[in-house]
């Protein structure tokens, strides 16, 4: 439902919500909805035609999508001679009755009605006459779309955009719709070279979420048709105001999903406008549109310059100018000297670019700003073979050791428990600071032959976002690294004075 409203205030023009005749949970979705109305989209429930030698009226899955009490209907029906043989066992006669009479009765009922078309793009490759003769018996029996599937995901862009516009000089007055797989990797590219041979009605997915490899990812193609193609896509707004909602709409569906975002995700990735290499991260300071097809914020999105072994001075100047608020010049010795130790630790299995804070203290202590708040003198943890651990920390604060004990789910909660037991008496400030997330990778042996490896962990304040990392051998010490870390960013940052000049 979360998902549904945010569909909504996107401003998309159908959500199709389930088949509530397949299963209790889409049903009472539909009956859940009626007690939070729509804005703009219309709600749709999706199914199947009748079945063979059954009569509309007495068909269980037409009657569930009329009982949903929704303004539309998606219905698939086949259009692959091959499905029609050999999984019907139906005539083709059997088959365009079966569409004809499932749209009509459907219409009959009130419903506005979309036909997919399902294997559209198969079945045309194998018998074109059959195919067309599926979607324009739909559109004649009143179906408002007859969209053209891709079932199998296989047909690449170059043939999509051939066979629909055939479609489109044969039946000129029909409006054709999309619904492309992404089993070749293509339902992207089908989806866009199908609206560019005229379909005018696009099915996707957030995230390109669906069976097998996915459905065709609407975050990627709905920017693209209007920023890239000139279409006039979703509701009548600017686009940096419609598709600023995007990066919220795609971290919602992952969540829902107890998915990690893909970071690497065109528009709304964490890494979408990130700029390594060192040329890249100078010249699109210099001039963003020499490296970026677009403004960041168009779509909600943000600039990132990484920090790693590729950087040139001028990431490590743009970093600090981003969290620290740091005017630099590229060209001093602190920011080389930096450099060199960014450099010298990413070949021990460090990646900065995943946790740049760990980089931006290093440049503090380089440029001569940096505080010690704390040093972390004694660490101790306790396990055995419940979940629960034990731990131990000694901290130096202001020339006073402070010992702290902590007890969690596994060594690592523990030291952070005692940890932050031990700061937050001391600097009350970190009470607003969390650990948010924490992710345990394997970089490969760095020394001879031990196995090291590599914590990430991400913390945040409620508005900021942070990422630190530590790597060892020893996987309590490598996170004891990247925690300490952590919350030392969040104090240099807090009594650093903002414009420093340097």
């Amino acid at each position: 439902m979360r998902i549904a409203l945010k569909l909504d205030e996107l401003g998309v023009d159908y959500i199709e919500g389930g088949w509530p005749h397949s299963n209790p949970k889409d049903a009472e979705f539909f009956r859940a909805m009626r007690e939070r109305p729509l804005g703009r989209a219309k709600l749709a429930a999706f199914g199947s035609t009748r079945r063979r030698g059954v009569r509309p009226r007495d068909d269980e899955n037409l009657n569930a999508i009329i009982k949903a009490d929704v303004p539309a209907a998606v219905i698939f029906g086949k259009s692959w001679t091959l499905h029609v043989r050999e999984v019907l066992r139906a005539t083709w006669e059997e088959n365009l009755a079966m569409i004809a009479e499932s749209v009509e009765y459907l219409r009959e009922h009130g419903l506005e009605v979309i036909f997919d078309a399902e294997h559209f793009y198969q079945g045309y490759q194998e018998d074109p006459e059959m195919a067309l003769a599926s979607v324009e018996t739909a559109w004649r029996a009143g179906a408002r779309v007859v969209v053209l599937a891709d079932t199998n995901g296989g047909t690449p862009p170059h043939e999509i955009y051939r066979i629909t516009l055939e479609v489109r000089r044969r039946l000129p007055s029909a409006t054709l719709g999309i619904h492309a797989h992404n089993d070749i990797g293509c339902a992207v590219a089908n989806t866009l070279m199908a609206v560019a041979a005229g379909a005018r009605h696009v099915q996707g997915t957030i995230n390109g979420i669906g069976e097998r490899t996915g459905n065709a990812d609407l975050v990627a193609v709905l920017p693209t048709l209007e920023l890239k193609m000139g279409f006039r896509v979703l509701r009548d707004e600017p686009p940096r105001v419609k598709y600023s909602r995007l990066g919220e709409l795609s971290r919602l569906v992952y969540e829902a999903l107890g998915v990690q975002p893909n970071p690497y995700q065109p528009y709304v990735g964490e890494f979408a406008f990130a700029h390594k290499g060192g040329v890249h991260a100078d010249a699109v300071l210099k001039v963003p549109r020499a490296y970026e097809h677009i403004d960041p914020e168009l779509v909600g999105n943000r600039r990132v310059i990484v920090v790693s072994e590729l950087s040139g001075g001028a990431s490590i100047v743009a970093r600090a100018a981003e969290e620290l608020g740091i005017p630099l010049d590229k060209r001093s010795e602190a920011v080389r000297r930096a450099l060199e130790e960014v450099k010298a630790l990413e070949r021990e299995g460090y990646s900065f670019d995943l946790a740049p804070a760990s980089a931006i203290l290093i440049l503090t202590r380089h440029l001569g700003l940096y505080r010690e708040r704390f040093r972390v003198i004694e660490w101790r943890v306790i396990t055995g073979p419940s979940e629960q651990s034990y731990a131990i920390v000694k901290v130096l604060v202001g020339g006073a050791e402070r010992l702290e004990a902590g007890e969690g789910v596994g060594p690592v909660h523990a030291i952070d428990v005692a940890l932050r037991r031990a700061l937050t008496s001391a600097f009350p400030e970190l009470r607003s600071v969390a650990l948010r997330d924490y992710r345990v990778t394997l970089p490969g042996s760095v020394r001879g032959t031990e196995s090291a490896v590599r914590v990430i962990a991400e913390f945040h304040d409620g508005q900021r976002v942070w990422r630190t990392v530590g790597v060892s051998t020893n996987i309590v010490k490598a996170s004891v690294k990247a925690l300490v870390d952590g919350y030392d960013f969040a104090l240099q940052r807090m009594s650093l004075p903002q414009g420093t000049a340097l």
